[in-house]
């Protein structure tokens, strides 16, 4: 498919790839904890006759340097940004902390249409690096809304990962369940309330995560969504970690400082079974 692709640099880096035949759905596509434009996938998304834009929302010039405080208002200007280019559906499709900020987003914007998160959390988690001031302690909520900070999960300084050699790559998995432990009376009021979006909702995730506990994070967004009378689909595979990738996508590069958990082949088959239902999701006409 012929797209047309337009580079962005106000108010934020990103990008906005179109069908050049136009297009009824709009999606925001955003990166987990590099922040980083999903130029790849938002082209695919493109050739499958969706407008895709996405965009840098921290560590850019006039962003924090850090996941900390983040304006959860940076994606309802994004959501604006679709809207003005005659979308009639807005979706937003999100992975780790992009995932995160799609499910907060659509909990606070009602245009909102459908989300899909690939390896969500079930809560608000504080700050990852440095927020405006350079200074990534006290720990802060990684986002606010309307100037306030949302509730968060801080984490607990005591946790050392158990690989018996901390220069490889390690996985933090056991920091966020230690955490949620810790900080156990903080967890409730740092609960996503997906029950509240109006979007529909699509979430991912692999069982073999070494991030953080994807799966059962999915299964909690669920649940609350079962308990207010919603709905939620949750698509998952117990040997995919915290990347999965959808068809045509690169294998993700190994990281030199954590463990995703999985396989090439594992997260590139929770992609391909998620698939159908992320296109049947974006494409649904309500």
């Amino acid at each position: 498919m012929n797209v047309n692709e337009q580079e962005l640099t106000e108010p934020w880096q990103g990008v906005m790839i179109t069908p050049a035949t136009g297009s009824d759905t709009g999606v925001l596509v955003l990166a987990g904890s590099s922040g980083r434009i999903e130029r790849e996938r938002s082209r695919i998304l493109a050739d499958h006759g969706l407008t895709a834009l996405s965009i840098r929302w921290f560590g850019g010039p006039g962003q924090p340097p850090g996941i900390c405080e983040i304006p959860l208002e940076t994606f309802v200007s994004a959501i604006d940004l679709l809207e003005s280019s005659g979308v009639r559906r807005i979706c937003l499709l999100g992975i780790s902390k992009g995932a995160e900020a799609a499910l907060l987003t659509s909990v606070h914007d009602r245009r909102v249409d459908a989300v899909i998160a690939l390896s969500p959390t079930s809560v608000v988690w504080g700050n990852v690096g440095p927020g405006p001031d350079g200074q990534s302690r006290p720990y802060r909520s990684s986002w606010t809304w309307r100037g306030q900070p949302l509730p968060f999960v801080p984490y607990d300084d005591e946790w050392t990962p158990e690989e018996p050699d901390h220069d490889g790559p390690v996985a933090i998995r056991g920091l966020y369940e230690r955490s949620e432990q810790t900080f156990a009376d903080l967890v409730h009021a740092a609960e996503i309330p997906v029950e509240k979006a109006r979007a529909e909702v699509l979430l991912v995730a692999g069982g073999d995560d070494a991030m953080w506990p994807s799966l059962p994070f999915a299964e909690r967004l669920a649940a609350r969504r079962h308990a207010a009378g919603g709905a939620a689909r949750l698509i998952s595979r117990a040997d995919a970690g915290h990347r999965p990738r959808l068809p045509g996508e690169s294998p993700a590069p190994a990281s030199p400082h954590f463990r995703h958990g999985g396989s090439s082949a594992a997260d590139a088959a929770l992609g391909t079974t998620a698939w159908p239902h992320i296109l049947g999701l974006l494409r649904s006409t309500g």
